[in-house]
């Protein structure tokens, strides 16, 4: 019997893999450090387990999936969030003895998470990104206060979601925020802010491990939470061919393996999409993908089953999916237009990434996580991640 395994049970992307793959009669054993977890009150999953924390106890996290993998017989392991990514992939050898791994070598995946590390890759290959500076020394900020337009932006070069990034509208508060953010993630970036009218793209895309493209998909955003800049909590499939074009230039010259995101915002004062960053992972929007067409968990599934398989291109444009809640409903409150916005709060015509009537179970589970999201500090720090 097909059967697999899901970590990070808590996120929507893990949901819409569980629930992907469990429609199809896979066997799937979704995991999470949390009992109270979304995806672990689906119907679909088949087997339920709560395993050490990959944050706070990450040597017996590994231990944990490795007695798992080594009991059971799994096809493919799919690891969802960051850190178990990385804890993966740092094991790399033994996993892919034990089953199945699509994902990149720990180097190539560290080195995608770092913005500093993606822009100047971008600039190379002459994919458009905000004006950035790369500050050396500390006390280059001063000046550079003095010399740059505002507003702008402070992002750490390696974080999760909008954790750690600053919005500055003149120089006194650049250097006193630049401070803030480098004392917890040390020289960060400065950005040129790029005005929140611009619409936003994501480029999602799937390599086989000779890193030739075997699917991409293209979303717009149309909500997102923060106002400023955040996750996704309204968005729709779209055809953009310049956006994809990037995106997937941008990643064949990583020479990529298995599932990464790429997002653009396009600067309406030129016209011109700009490098946001890359998510060299499953994204939270991951549900649009599947609905529209692009199902890249049972791609990765069959490609573990058959070898191979021929390139999935095409797709349904015009599908929308919504985060609900809390997403949607914090845009709406947060958000001072939100009865002049388009398509409206209360327009119901749409997809959801937790709600469901044939799967009820997430939902209260989501409602049950939130004490323990809220409560638990290493928890509550990523409720907001793309």
């Amino acid at each position: 019997m097909a059967k697999v395994f899901v970590t990070d049970g808590q996120w929507r992307k893990t949901l819409a893999v569980v629930r992907s793959l469990g429609k199809k009669g896979i066997k799937v054993t979704v995991g999470e450090n949390i009992r109270l977890a979304t995806s672990l009150f689906s119907k679909y999953a088949t087997k339920r387990v709560v395993y050490p924390s990959p944050r706070t106890r990450p040597k017996a996290f590994i231990e944990y999936l490795i007695k798992e993998l080594k009991e059971d017989s799994y096809d493919v392991l799919f690891p969802m969030e960051e850190e178990t990514l990385l804890l993966v992939a740092q094991n790399k050898e033994k996993f892919s003895k034990l089953t199945y791994l699509l994902i990149p070598d720990c180097e190539k995946i560290e080195f995608a998470r770092n913005k500093k590390n993606i822009i100047q890759k971008a600039q190379e290959l002459d994919i458009p990104c905000p004006k950035t500076w790369f500050i050396g020394d500390i006390g280059e900020v001063e000046r550079i206060a003095k010399e740059i337009q505002y507003p702008a932006v402070i992002k750490p070069q390696v974080s999760f979601g909008s954790y750690g990034i600053k919005r500055v509208r003149n120089e006194k508060e650049l250097v006193l925020k630049y401070k803030e953010v480098h004392r917890i993630y040390p020289r960060p970036l400065i950005q040129e802010s790029i005005p929140q009218e611009g619409e936003a793209f994501g480029v999602s895309a799937l390599f086989n491990k000779d890193s030739e493209l075997r699917a991409v998909f293209v979303h717009k955003r149309l909500r997102e939470y923060p106002v400023t800049g955040g996750p996704s909590t309204l968005r729709e499939s779209v055809k953009n061919p310049k956006v994809q074009e990037l995106g997937l230039r941008l990643l064949k010259a990583l020479n990529w393996v298995g599932v990464a995101m790429v997002e653009f915002k396009v600067d309406p004062r030129d016209g011109e999409p700009k490098l946001m960053e890359v998510n060299p992972r499953f994204w939270g929007s991951l549900q649009l993908a599947i609905l529209s067409g692009v199902d890249f968990p049972y791609l990765i599934y069959r490609m573990a089953k058959e070898g191979d398989i021929k390139p999935v291109l095409d797709y349904k444009i015009g599908v929308r999916c919504r985060w609900m809640f809390p997403g949607d409903f914090l845009h709406f409150f947060s958000n001072l237009r939100r009865f002049r916005w388009t398509p409206g709060f209360f327009n119901l015509r749409t997809n959801y990434d937790i709600l469901s009537l044939r799967d009820p179970g997430p939902t209260l589970g989501r409602i049950l996580s939130g004490y323990s999201l809220l409560s638990q500090k290493e928890m509550r720090r990523l409720l907001f991640r793309r």
